[in-house]
């Protein structure tokens, strides 16, 4: 993909080093503003204000004008699984816990130079959705990680790229657990220097480590600085699973370990508890809120609402459904308003601003990177969005903010760049071709899904259409 998506003189102006930028709104921490420019120089905010005082404070940069835009933080997916996100089809119509019967043996037939190929593709989904942040909750395949951060860092996408570290559960052996712990610690050494990539730890559910595993890991991520990611009380067969097994629900089992707090991030929690809800705030652990995947597969909605009022850090996750955060911010609101808004009268459900909230600096704070993105701030890195609102949809907005929640598209980003590189334009790199490689990816996709023996339950839309025809005709 070459530059010829842009004007020449506009290319020069986002491409350059250091940049002086003019939009109509600027979408700082407390909400929109206009006439304000931001000094965007050697990949981070440098400098933000009202127009007229930074270009008297830069008299030797000429602002780049940008009328009809808004310039906002780059949106952030708390939860992603980066290599199995070219099989999100699979997942349509399937009852829960299809990571037993698609995701695990999907991802172990994968060789790195898949994992790097359909990792790359679901980058580029990401960045194309508005997404500058994923936070991967670590790939079952086969090979090294390394092929998955590669292709992160190729693509120009920032990654919390998290290792798993199952055990498998409290009969695992000592070797064992002694040969993931030395590995945990190599790999957050290995990745703790890199500017795109942040190393994590993971553990698929807690009933796939043992107690020591999953205090290990904790405690490993908090003397790292990294995050501890989990899935827990996402489905009701692993919440009565864990009480089987371990005798207490899988949140419980973490707090009883001493492995939650302000390094762990729990992915879903749809299934908690009054007195869950606050361990989670008493323990400062953060949560991954993932809409779409309750409305795909899940058996309930994460309370983020009640969440927020309580003090309790989340963020927003695709969980590999549709990497699109406009989308996903719409869904945000209208899972809390048919799950709890329409039964307490709640017309509101977050009056669009929390949603903004926890796509951009509060979904920061939750991953662990509150202090490096998230915001249009001086000194953070410059991760951010240009945002065509000179739009049919959007020109007669009396409330941009909520507007850009329920009527925001993907179709109207303009510019995406992750510390100050631009690295999409009208929704396609500048200098690699992505053609090419959706073109490798589809045809290994393909030969991957059709080798792993995977068992889905329900048919294609073709396949279902047909049956339910046949079945009519019957009658």
């Amino acid at each position: 993909m070459t530059t010829t998506h842009l004007d020449a003189p506009l290319h020069g102006a986002l491409t350059a080093g250091t940049m002086l930028l003019a939009p109509d709104h600027l979408m700082l921490r407390e909400g929109l503003v206009r006439d304000h420019a931001v000094l965007v120089q050697d990949g981070q905010f440098r400098d933000i204000g009202p127009e007229a005082q930074i270009a008297a404070r830069h008299p030797q940069l000429t602002p780049v004008r940008l009328p009809g835009k808004v310039l906002m933080p780059g949106m952030i997916d708390a939860h992603h699984h980066l290599t199995q996100s070219f099989g999100k089809s699979l997942a349509y119509g399937e009852p829960s816990e299809i990571f037993r019967r698609v995701w695990v043996p999907l991802e172990a037939s994968l060789d790195d130079e898949f994992v790097h190929g359909v990792s790359k593709l679901a980058a580029l989904e990401s960045l194309r959705g508005g997404f500058t942040t994923v936070c991967d909750a670590g790939t079952r395949a086969k090979g090294d990680i390394a092929a998955l951060a590669a292709a992160t860092q190729e693509a120009g996408l920032r990654c919390v790229l998290g290792l798993i570290c199952n055990d498998g559960g409290n009969d695992s052996v000592a070797d064992v657990r002694r040969g993931l712990k030395a590995r945990a610690e190599q790999f957050m050494r290995e990745w703790s220097g890199a500017r795109l990539v942040h190393p994590s730890l993971a553990i698929s559910v807690p009933e796939a480590a043992s107690d020591e595993m999953l205090v290990a890991v904790s405690a490993l991520c908090a003397e790292a600085g990294g995050i501890f990611q989990t899935h827990v009380n996402e489905h009701l067969a692993s919440v009565e699973r864990s009480v089987v097994q371990r005798g207490k629900r899988p949140l419980e089992l973490l707090a009883h370990l001493g492995a939650l707090g302000p390094q762990v991030l729990i992915a879903h929690g749809t299934l908690v508890t009054p007195s869950e809800l606050n361990l989670l705030r008493q323990t400062d652990t953060a949560v991954s809120y993932n809409p779409v995947a309750s409305q795909w597969k899940g058996n309930a909605v994460a309370p983020a609402n009640l969440m927020a009022a309580l003090g309790i850090r989340f963020g927003l996750g695709t969980d590999a459904t549709r990497s699109d955060a406009f989308r996903l911010m719409d869904a945000a609101e209208a899972a809390q308003k048919l799950a709890f808004g329409l039964a307490t009268g709640d017309a509101s459900c977050g009056g669009g601003w929390t949603w903004l909230d926890h796509a951009t600096h509060e979904g920061a704070r939750a991953i662990g990177l509150g202090h490096l993105i998230g915001e249009i701030a001086v000194g953070k890195e410059a991760d951010f969005l240009l945002v065509d609102v000179d739009t049919p949809e959007l020109c007669t907005s009396v409330d941009l903010m909520w507007d850009l929640v329920r009527l925001g598209n993907r179709d109207q980003l303009d510019a995406v760049f992750v510390a100050g590189k631009l690295r999409l334009w009208k929704g396609w790199p500048t200098d690699w071709d992505a053609r090419a490689l959706m073109r490798q990816v589809s045809r290994m996709a393909g030969d991957a899904i059709a080798r792993a023996p995977i068992q889905r339950l329900h048919p294609t839309a073709q396949k279902h259409r047909e049956g339910v025809m046949a079945a009519e005709a019957v009658q």
